[in-house]
C-alpha cells in the first residue's frame, strides 16, 4: 500500500487536487482525483504473468458511471447501474485511445483502467478528469508506460478558443475536441465541430498542447515523489530466429503475394503460403509465433514500400483515392436509402423518418434530453468474410456509429425547420478499411435520398501514416492491410465550409503538428474530391419527403390552452388521434406536431385544434365528422364535444330529396360558421361537395 500523500494546483482558475494513497490499495495504482466538484477514482490493475495467448495490449479501459454522482436514483426496476450507457462506451474508448499508444508494443500482460465518476459537476467534464486521472495512475503505478500525458476540451465561442468550457458554454460552442498529448507529441484527438477550417483546428490543438504540456509538469512531479519501479519486459529471442529463418527462405514469396493488387486473391496466396511455412517449421510447437514472424516481415515490406518507394499494395500512388461508387433510392419501402463504395469497402445507410413521440430520451452524466436524430453502425462479420452468427453491438460499433453522428449532426435541420425524429442505420457490407467515413457518404447520400433538407453534403476520409525515426509519410484513403501495418488512422469528415468530425487513431507515441498538418491538408483536398462524386449521384435534397413517410405540421397553442386540447385523462387528444390516423406530440411550451401518413389528416388535427384553442366564431371553416343525420339536416363534431347544426338548406345549393344519398355518419365535411345564437348553438353551412369524403 502507497503512502497517503496529496498534492494541489490550480489549471486555469480551477483547483485541482491529486491524492495518493487514499483508496484502492490493492490495485497497482490508483489515485482520487478532484477538478472543481468533478470527483473520479482512476485504478491500474496489471495482471502478475504475461498473456501468452496473445500477440496484441490486453487493455481494458473502463469508465463506470454511477448515477449517485449526479444526485440520482437509477430508473429501471432494478434501481442500479445496469450496461454501460453509450456516453460511458464513448468516454473509455477515449481514454483508450489517448493512453494506448504509449504502451510497448512487445508488452503482454492484461491490463485494467477503471475510472469511477463519484461526483459530477457541469462546470468539469468527467471525460477531462477520467483522462487526468488515468494518467497519474498509470504514471504511479510499475506497469511499463511511457507516460504521463494531460488532456483538455477545446471549444471555439464566439470564434475563440475556450479551454475545458462548462457544459452550459459547450452548447454554444462550434468546436469540441478533446485532445490528449505528451510533452512533445499529440497522442489522441476526438471531435466534433460546426463545420470549422482546418487552420482553426489546427490552432485549437496548439493551443490545448500548451495547457496540457503545464499540466504533464504536474503530473511528472507527483511521478517523482510517488511513483513505482516500472516492471522490466522481456524479448523472445527465438522469435528473431525463426523470424531469420522465414526470410531467408519465403522472403520473396511474401512479397510477391503482397503485390497482387486484387485483395481476395491476395489473402488466398498468403494463406497456402502461411500453411507452408508452418509445415517447413514443424519442430516450432507454437504457429501463433510464426504467425507473428509472417506478419512482422509483411508489415516491414508493406511499410518500406510506402516510405521508400511512394507504392502502395493496390497500386495506388501516395494521394489517390480508391474507385468510387454509389446510388441512392435502391429500397422501395425504406424512406431513404444509399449504397457507397469506396474500393472494396462498401456501406448501405437506410434513413426512417418518424415523429417527435419517436425520439430518444438520453440520460447522460449531466442531464436529460431528447435525441432527435440517431445514427446507428453496424458490423456483420459476412462484411470481413467471418462464419460466424452476428452479436449485439460492441464498443467499436458504437463508437462508430457516433463519429458518424457527430460528423452529420452540423447539418441537419432544426425542429423548427423540420419537426422529425431521424433515425440512419449503417450497415457495412464489404469493409476493408475506413468504414466509419464511408457511414458518413452513405448517410449524407440517404438522407437527401430521405427528403431530408440537410445544409450540406458531408464526405468523410482517412489518412495513414508510416514513420522512420524521424522522417515521416502520408497517404490518404488507407486500405485494411495499410492500416494494420501503418502508424495512424486519421479519419476528418467535413463539408466543403470545414470540419464536421475527427477521430485520430495511433500506434506511434504521438504526432507532431507538421504531421498533423499534412493530415488535415490532404484530407481536406481528398473530400473535395469525394464531394464532387456524391453531388453527381444526387446533388440536393429531394423536394418532399418519401410518400411513404409520416407528414408533420407543427402550431403553437397559448400554454393555458394544453390542457384543454389533451382533455380529461387524454380523452381529446387520444379521440383526435384515433378519428384522423395521427399522432399527436405536445410540448410544455404549447408547441405541437402533429403527424399522419396523409396530410388532409394533419391540416384537420390542426383545425380541431385552433378550434379547441381559441374561442369559435362566424366565419371560421373547419373540416368535422358527422355525427347524426336529421330530416333537417346534419350534425357535425368540430372538435371533441363541440357540435355545430348544418341545416338542409344550407347543405347544397341543389335541392335535396334525402340527404343521406349524400352522406353517412362517419364521414367528414367541411362547414363554415354561420350563426351562433345566444344559447351558443352553432349553425354551419356546407363549403364544398369536394370536400367531403369517407373514413
Amino acid at each position: 500500500m502507497q503512502k497517503y500523500s496529496k498534492f494541489e494546483t490550480d489549471l486555469l482558475g480551477v483547483p485541482l487536487s491529486v491524492e495518493i494513497g487514499k483508496m484502492a490499495s490493492f490495485a497497482n495504482g490508483a489515485c482520487f482525483v478532484k477538478f472543481g466538484e468533478t470527483v473520479v477514482l482512476s485504478t491500474v490493475t496489471m495482471s502478475e504473468k504475461v498473456n501468452e495467448d496473445i500477440d496484441f495490449l490486453s487493455l481494458v479501459v473502463n469508465f463506470e458511471d454511477r448515477v449517485y454522482a449526479s444526485g440520482r436514483i437509477p430508473g429501471s426496476f432494478s434501481r442500479r447501474e445496469g450496461k454501460p450507457s453509450e456516453a460511458s462506451i464513448l468516454a473509455s474508448r477515449l481514454i483508450d485511445r489517448s493512453i494506448r499508444p504509449l504502451f510497448s508494443s512487445d508488452f503482454r500482460n492484461d491490463v485494467s483502467v477503471s475510472c469511477m465518476m463519484l461526483s459530477v459537476s457541469n462546470d468539469c467534464l468527467p471525460e477531462v478528469v477520467s483522462l487526468i486521472a488515468t494518467s497519474i495512475s498509470l504514471a504511479i503505478s510499475d506497469v511499463p508506460w511511457n507516460g504521463p500525458i494531460a488532456s483538455c476540451l477545446v471549444g471555439l465561442i464566439d470564434g475563440k478558443i475556450v479551454i475545458n468550457p462548462s457544459v452550459e458554454k459547450s452548447s454554444k460552442s462550434d468546436l469540441r475536441m478533446f485532445v490528449s498529448s505528451t510533452k512533445e507529441k499529440v497522442t489522441m484527438i476526438e471531435a466534433g465541430a460546426n463545420q470549422v477550417p482546418e487552420g482553426a483546428i489546427l490552432e485549437a490543438i496548439r493551443k490545448a498542447h500548451e495547457v496540457n504540456s503545464k499540466l504533464i509538469d504536474f503530473i511528472s512531479e507527483i511521478q517523482s515523489k510517488v511513483g513505482q519501479k516500472k516492471m522490466e519486459l522481456s524479448q523472445n529471442s527465438e522469435s528473431f530466429e525463426i523470424e531469420n529463418e522465414i526470410v531467408s527462405q519465403y522472403y520473396e514469396k511474401i512479397s510477391s503475394n503482397l503485390e497482387i493488387k486484387d485483395k481476395i486473391l491476395r489473402d488466398k496466396k498468403s494463406r497456402i503460403l502461411r500453411d507452408e511455412i508452418i509445415e517447413n517449421f514443424s519442430d516450432c510447437d507454437d504457429e501463433s509465433l510464426i504467425d507473428k514472424c509472417i506478419s512482422k516481415i509483411q508489415k516491414g515490406i508493406v511499410r518500406n514500400w510506402i516510405f521508400d518507394e511512394g507504392k502502395r499494395v493496390d497500386g495506388r500512388s501516395l494521394d489517390e483515392i480508391r474507385e468510387l461508387s454509389g446510388e441512392v433510392g435502391l429500397l422501395p419501402k425504406t424512406h431513404g436509402s444509399a449504397l457507397f463504395s469506396r474500393g472494396l469497402t462498401q456501406v448501405l445507410s437506410v434513413t426512417t423518418l418518424s415523429s417527435i413521440g419517436e425520439c430518444q430520451l438520453v440520460d447522460e452524466f449531466y442531464d436529460e434530453h431528447n435525441k432527435y436524430y440517431m445514427h446507428h453502425y453496424n458490423f456483420p462479420p459476412f462484411s470481413v468474410g467471418e462464419a460466424r452468427s452476428s452479436r449485439a453491438p460492441g464498443r467499436r460499433e458504437i463508437g462508430h456509429g457516433a463519429l458518424a453522428e457527430r460528423a452529420l449532426y452540423p447539418v441537419i435541420p432544426s425542429l423548427d425547420d423540420f419537426p422529425y425524429t431521424i433515425r440512419v442505420v449503417s450497415d457495412v457490407l464489404s469493409s476493408n478499411g475506413s468504414t466509419s467515413q464511408a457511414s458518413v457518404c452513405g448517410s449524407t447520400l440517404s438522407l437527401m435520398d430521405a427528403g431530408v433538407p440537410i445544409s450540406d453534403l458531408v464526405a468523410g476520409i482517412s489518412c495513414g501514416l508510416v514513420t522512420k525515426g524521424e522522417n515521416w509519410v502520408t497517404f490518404v484513403d488507407i486500405q485494411g492491410i495499410e492500416d494494420f501495418f501503418g502508424d495512424m488512422d486519421f479519419k476528418v469528415a467535413g463539408t466543403r465550409k470545414g470540419v464536421t468530425a475527427i477521430q485520430m487513431d495511433i500506434k506511434v507515441s504521438g504526432l507532431s503538428f507538421d504531421i498533423i498538418e499534412n493530415a488535415l491538408k490532404k484530407t481536406r483536398d481528398a473530400r473535395f474530391k469525394i464531394l464532387d462524386f456524391m453531388e453527381s449521384i444526387i446533388s440536393k435534397p429531394r423536394d418532399q419527403v418519401s410518400k411513404l413517410a409520416p407528414k408533420i405540421v407543427s402550431i403553437s397553442v397559448p400554454e393555458e390552452k394544453i390542457r384543454d386540447i389533451i382533455g380529461p385523462g387524454g380523452s381529446v387528444v387520444r379521440k383526435l388521434s384515433a378519428d384522423f390516423d395521427s399522432q399527436i406530440d405536445i410540448e410544455d411550451d404549447g408547441k405541437i406536431y402533429v403527424s399522419s401518413l396523409d396530410m388532409r389528416n394533419c391540416n384537420m388535427v390542426i383545425d380541431q385544434i385552433n378550434f379547441i384553442s381559441r374561442d369559435m366564431s362566424i366565419g371560421d371553416v373547419i373540416t368535422g365528422k358527422v355525427t347524426k343525420i336529421t330530416n333537417f339536416g346534419v350534425f357535425v363534431e368540430l372538435s371533441p364535444g363541440k357540435e355545430g347544426m348544418c341545416h338542409i338548406s344550407n347543405f347544397s345549393d341543389n335541392r335535396i330529396e334525402r340527404i343521406t344519398d349524400l352522406i353517412s355518419v362517419g364521414d367528414f365535411i367541411t362547414v363554415k360558421v354561420i350563426e351562433i345564437d345566444n344559447k351558443g348553438r352553432i349553425n354551419l353551412r356546407r363549403i364544398s361537395a369536394n370536400n367531403s369524403f369517407k373514413k
